[in-house]
């Protein structure tokens, strides 16, 4: 739903149209007489959504707004019976003071029944403590530090934390064989999530860390970093940027520094192999294999559906992409729970609603852990193929139901 308002247009009333306020009076009391009741249209649900629709990382709320356009498509435009209104706020990159306004005017201002999107974790501590304090629901789209429902009773997670997918591809590299790795890192709490969780993970399946990195946020020369990782000679690198410009740089410097044929194994998560960005990123991420939740490729009825509707939407330009999949299961999440619970439900009891549900994603089946409001789910390993002429993630190994390993 669009807001939008426009002037008083005057045209000459043709006669026999202006009725008397005595003759409108005796046609509704006619009305009422007779048992015809006039029922006023539902109140749109309204949904904050606060994400990045300007600098870098603007392919986020572009993802996002594709993701919720096709559930809404697939559903009447309804959620739970409602009309819905979604109220955008553009915050760009982390900006949790930014996002900290957008939240306060979004629920003061435009009267918002749910917060949502939030693509970056600092971005989704701030806002959470202020939902918190209104108790609005806050449905996480992709911000993906581990403590963030705990630290926020109205957050809901739909989309993943970096431990859930960090930590599957440690125990995956162990039961390959591998026994020496060395981590790179972004320096911000997404960053430090994912090396603890496959330093962890990793020296528990009986393998050594032998060096760990963190690198600036937004940082693109890694020369220094790479020629470190080659003194220790390590026998693999895992690595963890968030999605956008960071990760093709890193894997064009691997292989302009000649990386790629030194013996070292290179893995990552999801992020690296992003598909809205994989085109882009070009021939440097053939064979890398990752850990994550969802691709472009996943062979089910449910997203063939979805890349389909997606793609007759807006075309093949613009992959789906992880952020595209959470904005749709955050649609389906507050859907199901209006559903569950009633469409008059608000505030907290919309929250304990969405607690416990089971949904078919199209990553997948997926559930909202009752006790934690975090997301349950499969995550895969993939590596980079060129198919039909298309780079795209192809799952061949799998972990089920995994949950936050600090949760488990």
């Amino acid at each position: 739903m669009l807001r939008h308002n426009a002037g008083m247009n005057h045209f000459p009333i043709p006669p026999g149209i202006l009725l008397s306020r005595r003759r409108t009076l005796q046609l509704l009391g006619g009305l009422a007489a007779s048992g015809t009741v006039l029922a006023a249209a539902p109140q749109p649900l309204r949904i904050g959504v606060i994400a990045s629709w300007s600098g870098p990382y603007a392919d986020y709320g572009r993802q996002f707004d594709a993701g919720m356009a096709v559930y809404l498509q697939q559903h009447g435009e309804r959620l739970g019976g409602l009309p819905v209104e979604l109220v955008r706020r553009d915050v760009p990159g982390a900006a949790p003071d930014l996002a900290r306004r957008a939240a306060q005017e979004l629920i003061v201002r435009d009267k918002v029944d749910v917060l949502a999107g939030l693509d970056f974790s600092p971005n989704a501590y701030a806002v959470g403590s202020i939902a918190a304090q209104a108790k609005v629901p806050v449905v996480v789209m992709n911000a993906s530090s581990s403590a963030i429902p705990a630290q926020s009773p109205s957050a809901v997670r739909v989309s993943f934390t970096v431990q859930q997918v960090s930590a599957p591809m440690a125990q995956w590299a162990a039961r390959q064989g591998i026994r020496q790795a060395y981590t790179v890192v972004a320096d911000y709490a997404p960053g430090v999530d994912s090396e603890t969780a496959f330093h962890k993970a990793f020296t528990a399946g009986g393998g050594t860390i032998v060096g760990a990195l963190r690198v600036p946020l937004g940082n693109i020369d890694y020369a220094a970093y790479l020629q470190r990782v080659r003194d220790s000679k390590p026998e693999a690198v895992f690595f963890f940027f968030p999605s956008g410009v960071m990760p093709p740089a890193f894997l064009r410097a691997w292989k302009e520094r000649g990386m790629d044929r030194s013996g070292i194994r290179l893995l990552a998560t999801g992020e690296a192999t992003d598909d809205s960005y994989l085109d882009a990123t070009g021939d440097v991420a053939l064979g890398l294999v990752t850990s994550h939740h969802y691709s472009y490729a996943h062979a089910s009825p449910k997203n063939q559906r979805f890349v389909r509707d997606f793609q007759a939407r807006f075309g093949t330009k613009l992959r789906p992409g992880y952020f595209a999949v959470a904005a749709y299961d955050g649609l389906a999440t507050i859907d199901a729970a209006l559903t569950r619970a009633g469409k008059d439900t608000r505030g907290e009891a919309l929250v304990h609603a969405m607690r416990g549900l089971k949904l078919e994603s199209p990553r997948g089946p997926i559930e909202i852990d009752a006790a934690s409001r975090d997301i349950v789910q499969t995550v895969y390993i993939r590596r980079v193929d060129r198919v039909n002429g298309q780079l795209v993630n192809v799952e061949f190994d799998k972990f089920e139901r995994v949950k936050d390993p600090g949760r488990e």
